[in-house]
């Protein structure tokens, strides 16, 4: 007890020192530094506040927390620690942590209390405040409800279903000047949400049409427009980003409401002109669009991005790559090709699986991810020895992989078969239990009672007969 009492005094002593060291007014930023130490040895706690109490502090307050008296152990103790120490006047409060972390009393705990701080919604910036007022005159005294728009008679009809729908703010160039499929665009687009929260700004927005590369409703959408348009996109969830919506600032079933410029129309890059390193930084953007669409479950749209992507790597340039650039290829082809093989699986285009599986183990015979699917299918399809064989050679690869050994236990199951009974080899093996008896006993047992009943119904009407 004794012991306990002199740790709980000499760290609140430490505490006062270190407070006595630093002048009043001590700040972090504009909060002034707070913390409370833990007496665990004496099972009590000092009040949160400033390090021990202020120099000019004479509240009731400061007076109950300064101890009238110390032990001579506990003071010792302290003066021993924090002789090696120099006096300083600094006034930084870093120094006062670091001298917190350093001391060896470690039964402590360190708070800061700040206070609280309010900060405020930016402000829209200058290109977008056009935007927001074309928007206040578009809204009106519908603010905050798109679906009034969906009707509305100034809106034109991308699409029959009228849920894709455009507001023509300046005219463009003409007719002649819209893109065609396959041409690349660059817009300027701000895009908010019925709250008007802005979700979607991109000054110059490049893509491809028909790639892809967008949600629907701007593949649409600019294939409606002419160069140097402006117009207001308005689109509900179908064609934008469905039921999940867009984690983390696009909710599920969300209509959006953009503003676009048709900035450039040009024709798509020949990539047999492009060097290969900026194939393959346009091969990994189809790419990974492909896996956006495989994380939304839209594998067919999946599919075509992968694909997209392949091509752009098989193309044949006019700049033969290096080693280093050859190797790196051949990753994005392994890639490209396994990703094309799951979405494939998900769409069960089984003969075109295999096919890209066998492509991948061309280039990477050790391919696990395409030793596992091929196995799987080739299990499925029938054919056992040929999966057993490929599903071996991947778990010598992977060992741990769980996915592999399950379709391997599955597979050898099958091979196994249903146990068959053992032939019987002596007189005990002749009485069987009644669990493997032939299924013959019961009907010979029916058929006996069935004579003895037909037997005694004969005695009794004879009986009966000579009687009467």
């Amino acid at each position: 007890m004794l012991i306990s009492l002199a740790n709980a005094v000499m760290q609140l002593e430490l505490g006062r020192a270190i407070a006595a060291r630093a002048p009043q007014g001590r700040w972090l930023g504009r909060a002034p530094v707070r913390a409370a130490l833990s007496l665990r040895g004496a099972g009590q706690r000092v009040p949160v506040g400033m390090i021990g109490p202020r120099p000019d502090d004479s509240s009731p307050r400061a007076k109950a927390e300064a101890p009238a008296e110390m032990s001579q152990v506990g003071k010792e103790d302290t003066e021993s620690q924090c002789a090696s120490q120099p006096a300083s006047a600094e006034p930084a409060a870093s120094q006062a942590a670091q001298e917190l972390e350093g001391s060896p009393c470690l039964g402590r705990v360190v708070k800061f209390l700040l206070p609280h701080t309010t900060v405020e919604a930016p402000l829209p910036q200058e290109e977008e405040q056009p935007f927001y007022q074309g928007l206040d005159r578009v809204l009106g005294p519908k603010q905050g409800r798109f679906g009034e728009l969906f009707t509305d008679a100034d809106w034109a009809d991308i699409t029959e279903d009228r849920f894709l729908r455009k507001l023509l703010v300046r005219e463009g160039q003409g007719e002649a000047s819209g893109p065609q499929p396959g041409q690349e665009v660059t817009v300027k687009l701000l895009g908010v949400l019925e709250d008007g929260s802005l979700v979607e700004k991109d000054p110059k927005l490049t893509f491809i049409l028909e790639q892809g590369d967008v949600i629907q409703a701007l593949e649409l959408g600019v294939q409606s427009m002419q160069l140097g348009e402006v117009s207001f996109l308005l689109t509900s969830f179908l064609y934008a980003y469905g039921h999940l919506g867009r984690d983390p600032d696009i909710p599920s079933d969300a209509s959006l409401l953009y503003e676009l410029t048709l900035l450039q129309i040009r024709d798509s890059p020949d990539l047999g002109l492009l060097p290969p390193s900026a194939r393959i930084s346009l091969s990994k953007q189809k790419r990974e669009r492909g896996n956006f669409h495989f994380e939304r479950e839209e594998y067919q749209r999946a599919m075509r991005s992968y694909q997209l992507a392949l091509g752009i790597l098989d193309a044949p340039g006019a700049v033969p790559p290096g080693p280093e650039e050859k190797e790196e290829l051949q990753e994005h082809r392994v890639k490209c090709l396994n990703n094309c093989a799951a979405a494939q699986l998900k769409l069960q285009l089984f003969e075109e699986v295999l096919a890209s599986c066998n492509a991948v183990l061309h280039i990477d015979p050790d391919n696990v991810k395409a030793l596992y699917r091929k196995g799987k299918l080739l299990s499925e399809q029938g054919e056992d020895q040929a999966a057993m064989n490929i599903l071996k050679r991947a778990l010598q690869l992977e060992p741990t992989t769980k996915a592999i050994h399950a379709e391997l236990s599955k597979l050898a199951k099958r091979q196994k078969g249903p146990p068959e009974r053992p032939a019987p080899t002596g007189v005990d093996d002749l009485v069987q239990p009644a669990a493997y008896q032939s299924t013959w006993v019961i009907p010979w047992k029916l058929l006996f009672g069935a004579v003895a009943v037909a037997l005694g119904n004969t005695v009794t009407s004879i009986l009966l007969t000579t009687r009467s």
